[in-house]
């Protein structure tokens, strides 16, 4: 592997599930945690996805760490599915990467990432979002 963000990508990448936005809304629609990680200003600008919890990506891995006192309550074992959601699918590669090395193995990210859900045609809700702090 080479140096820079590209190379870290690249690797963050292998053997990642990428989902697209239809298979996004399948995941939801079985219960998958869709984790969006845009910042408040990016939300407030683009619209919410609706069916995401909202954790900041400073917190993500405490919150789905199953064994963490800072979990969510949905953060029930390491076989939850995953789908980390970002702006255009490049910072979501690299968190859903850190939940594969904490042991969620499940974890993914949607290519493209909200901008792709919007482009799409999926639903773009105003609010309020889940946030969890």
């Amino acid at each position: 592997m080479g140096h820079g963000v590209d190379s870290v990508l690249a690797g963050a990448r292998v053997g990642l599930t990428r989902y697209d936005p239809a298979g996004t809304a399948a995941a939801l629609d079985r219960g998958a945690l869709v984790v969006d990680t845009r910042t408040e200003t990016q939300r407030a600008e683009q619209g919410e996805l609706p069916g995401a919890l909202v954790i900041d990506r400073t917190v993500l891995e405490w919150r789905l760490d199953p064994t963490s006192g800072s979990r969510i309550p949905e953060a029930t074992g390491w076989d939850v599915e995953v789908v980390v959601v970002c702006h255009e699918g490049y910072s979501s590669s690299l968190a859903a990467a850190s939940l594969r090395a904490v042991g969620l193995h499940r974890a993914g990210d949607l290519a493209g990432g909200f901008a792709a859900w919007r482009d799409a045609g999926f639903p773009v809700g105003r609010g309020p979002a889940d946030v969890r702090r």
